[in-house]
This record gives structure tokens, C-alpha cells and sequence, in this order.
């Protein structure tokens, strides 16, 4: 599921042409993004941005690493500091000046994909015949991808699960020697995405009832 939208605004809609290129340009947007740290990657949802910075919010507390970047779903990366922490919303400075249409209308060098988190965790590969352990290399709502040195066919319906996640139903996709790609049966929420996130990578920025 696609989670955007955005519009531009002027700070006065009735300064003059002269008056509007020299004024900030800033604008409003509602996008899922990653954090990216030390503690892990996590979904946000960037939701004012400008030439020098961006306000955000996430599901669960903000991540508390010095280094952070902002990645977008095209892979763009922007490395900012933190300027101010209220709970799950948070305020960044740019390190170096953003053109903010760019950021906006995010540039695709390749097909548009979904979020992707860079989960590396253990789970169980199930089919009716066969059990087998496998690796998760990383995690999108609607998908994911593993090793595992067991042989699956494409199109061949399997379960996976972990101490993480609960039981998921998924089909293989596609297969490069020991690597499948698996679409879900049902999505994750953005909610459930991000709190599963946290949840393997760095627990104690969820909420005690979020950490089962």
C-alpha cells in the first residue's frame, strides 16, 4: 500500500513573483520514509518538509543515535540531525541544503517498489511436505525476501514465522539460487510494519504493551 500525498504552499499567497523566490519554499507531506542509524531502520512519516529540514513522526519512541539519515522509497538518502524530540514526533536539520521538489517528487531511476527494511532475522519455512530454516535479508509490507537452502517452486505457497511475527502465508515470487522472494497472502499495516521493526531491532523504543 502506497502512503502519500502532498501539496506545495507559499508562506504568504499574496507575495509578489520577486518576493516568493526569495521566501523558503516550504511544504507539506504526508510519506512513508525510514530512519536509518546504528540502533536499526525504522518507518516514519515525513510530514513537513524544506530546503533545510524536516518534521516527522514514527510509531514508537524516536531513534536516540547521533547519526541519522532520512531514506525515501527511491533509495535517496539525506543525512540530518536531530533539533528537537516530542514524543514520537520529531524536528531534523538537513546537513546540507535539500532542493525540496526533488525530495517531493521523489526521481526513479528504476520501477517504483514498496518500503523495504533491511530485517536480517532467522524464521521457519513451511510447506505441507516439508520444514526447513531460513534467513530473512529483508522486509517490506506486502513481502519479503529469505535464504534458505531448502528448494521451493515459484508459485509454491508457503508459511514462515519467527518469534517476531505470528504464522504468514506467502507465495514464491521468484528464486536466484538460494534466495526466493515471497509476496504475503495479507499486508502488514504501516503500524504493524513499523512495530515490527522496532521490535527486533531495538525493543526499548516500544511502548511496554507494543513489545509482545
Amino acid at each position: 500500500m502506497e502512503f502519500a500525498t502532498a501539496y506545495a504552499m507559499n508562506e504568504s499567497s499574496s507575495a509578489t513573483a520577486s518576493d516568493q523566490r526569495g521566501a523558503p519554499r516550504f511544504t507539506s507531506l504526508i510519506r512513508a520514509a525510514k530512519l536509518v542509524c546504528g540502533q536499526g531502520e525504522f518507518v516514519c512519516v515525513v510530514r513537513d518538509v524544506s530546503a533545510t529540514g524536516v518534521s516527522l513522526r514514527t510509531f514508537h519512541g524516536l531513534p536516540t543515535d547521533q547519526q541519522i539519515a532520512l531514506e525515501l522509497q527511491n533509495g535517496e538518502i539525506y543525512e540530518m540531525t536531530q533539533v528537537r524530540a516530542d514524543g514520537f514526533d520529531g524536528s531534523y536539520r538537513f546537513e546540507s541544503v535539500v532542493p525540496v521538489e526533488r525530495l517531493v517528487h521523489e526521481n526513479w531511476a528504476f520501477p517504483k517498489r514498496q518500503l523495504r527494511l533491511n530485517l536480517a532475522m532467522p524464521l521457519t519455512v513451511s510447506t505441507l511436505s516439508q520444514k526447513a530454516n531460513a534467513y530473512m535479508l529483508n522486509l517490506s509490507q506486502q513481502g519479503a525476501r529469505i535464504e534458505c537452502e531448502s528448494v521451493f517452486a515459484i508459485d509454491q505457497t508457503v508459511r514462515i514465522e519467527n518469534e517476531f511475527m505470528p504464522e504468514i502465508r506467502a507465495k514464491v515470487r521468484w528464486r536466484r539460487d538460494a534466495n526466493y522472494g515471497l509476496a504475503f497472502d495479507t499486508f502488514f499495516s504501516l503500524r504493524e510494519f513499523a512495530l515490527l521493526a522496532a521490535r527486533v531491532q531495538c525493543p526499548l523504543l516500544l511502548n511496554p504493551e507494543d513489545r509482545r
